[in-house]
């Protein structure tokens, strides 16, 4: 996704609900449904503006296929984004795709590779010609609708009969496709019916989105995924890291984690808490009925658990506070009440090294000027989120900070409604050497400690 100042924020918050946020050399980056992501060397973090599906077109996307036992499992390279290969179409065209369990639309980038354009199309784009699977809706499907809702920019028809889709970036920069049908291949056994994609064709981009939440047009909805799970590996620290990764000639820098969909042999490690669901009187108008709602409980930071109410971690009857697993989000974000008590922490602990009046991206605010690095983790010490049924996701001390150039570090917890949100978001830096299983079929979520790098 394409950069978005801290400037125009504002006026993307009157449009949109419900986002994902990371921050990169100094400005923030949103992703609202559909996603974004750290994608390639032109391009950090897009905006999504796409939302929920329409319930029956979604019915008829799915084509009624009953629930098939998909065993798949592949590696994704990290670096602010999990981004997975992807095999679509008939025969299958490998597609670069950022997982993102906090959109719903997948969409990938099309372009026909022949003739030759002014401009060349990413190496990696799909080619729709190649494909005897593919095709595209037509004005007279029931989401190519103007007033259908649940686009936060509604569908159009096009001049040539087509179902069009357009949506800006934070930036302010205009992507648009068609919406189509297309399957995935897993193998010459196993593939999904037909299912809705955007098919993007003014994008430089090389990765798509592979949208992963509840909504009915996610790609697990319409594919009626039952579960998959995934283990973030350790990031790389360092500015001078991150710029090597963006380099074409050195994507082996970016460490591997693995990806399952289906059956995780490893699932019997795993600690499991329930998927929340709230009356929709609970849904509006800052709740996501799409995401993955959580009961987080509390928070310790070096052994301490703080004084905050679990209240504050649960929606109101307007949807503030509602808790989410988010792995296209790359830091965590907390609502002020939240926020306030664990920078009162941090700096009661590593106040002297706190850098004065500097906040990264607009969002990070507890930030150190060199020093030792070691130091200060271990001044602030474990960082700890307490969930439902004893479940924890643990940072330890060596990891809570994360190097954003110029050598500065900060602690990787933001707050969410200075930027206009009210939600509570775990993202996937907290993630880290951890198995994260969405189990959809009996609405729970599992985490297991892990060494990702080697979990394959």
């Amino acid at each position: 996704m394409k950069m978005a100042s801290c400037k125009s924020l504002s006026l993307l918050f009157f449009f949109l609900s419900s986002f994902h946020l990371s921050i990169q050399d100094n400005t923030v980056s949103l992703s609202f449904p559909l996603t974004s992501a750290p994608l390639s060397e032109t391009s950090a973090f897009k905006a999504k503006l796409l939302s929920s599906p329409n319930k029956n077109a979604a019915a008829a996307a799915a084509a009624s296929s009953p629930p098939l036992g998909y065993d798949y499992r592949s590696s994704f390279k990290y670096s602010m984004a999990l981004i997975v290969s992807l095999p679509i179409g008939t025969p299958p065209q490998t597609q670069q795709m950022v997982l993102d369990t906090g959109s719903q639309l997948s969409w990938i980038q099309c372009h026909r590779k022949t003739p030759v354009v002014r401009k060349p199309p990413p190496t990696t784009s799909f080619d729709p010609s190649l494909s005897s699977s593919f095709s595209v809706l037509p004005c007279n499907h029931p989401l190519c609708k103007p007033r259908i809702p649940d686009f936060t920019l509604p569908t159009t028809c096009d001049q040539n009969r087509l179902c069009h889709y357009s949506y800006f970036y934070a930036d302010g920069t205009l992507a648009e496709g068609n919406l189509v049908r297309e399957k995935f291949t897993f193998s010459n056994s196993q593939s999904t019916p037909p299912l809705i994609l955007g098919c993007a064709a003014d994008s430089n981009d090389a990765e798509g989105i592979l949208g992963m939440n509840l909504g009915r047009l996610s790609f697990i909805s319409q594919a009626k995924v039952p579960r998959f799970s995934y283990c973030v590996p350790l990031r790389r620290q360092g500015r001078v890291a991150q710029n090597i990764n963006n380099n074409k000639n050195n994507n082996n820098i970016n460490p591997t984690g693995a990806f399952y969909i289906g059956h995780n042999p490893n699932s019997g490690t795993f600690h499991y808490i329930s998927i929340l669901t709230f009356p929709k009187s609970q849904r509006a108008p800052n709740f996501d009925p799409h995401a993955y709602t959580v009961g987080l409980l509390g928070i310790r930071i070096g052994g301490k658990k703080l004084n905050i109410s679990a209240a504050v971690f649960r929606p109101d009857a307007g949807g503030s506070g509602q808790t989410m697993i988010d792995s296209g989000t790359q830091y965590t974000f907390l609502v002020d009440a939240a926020y306030a008590k664990v920078r009162e922490e941090v700096a009661r602990l590593a106040g002297p090294k706190l850098k004065k009046g500097f906040v990264y991206g607009g969002a990070l605010d507890m930030c150190f000027d060199g020093g030792d690095e070691a130091e200060i983790g271990r001044l602030i010490g474990d960082v700890v989120f307490e969930f439902e049924r004893g479940v924890e996701i643990l940072t330890n001390k060596e990891r809570v900070l994360d190097d954003v150039g110029g050598g500065i570090r900060c602690f990787a917890i933001g707050r969410s409604e200075s930027l206009g949100v009210a939600s509570n978001i775990i993202g996937n830096f907290h993630q880290q050497n951890h198995w994260v299983e969405f189990d959809v079929a009996n609405r729970r979520i599992g985490f297991g400690v892990a060494d990702c790098s080697r979990s394959l």
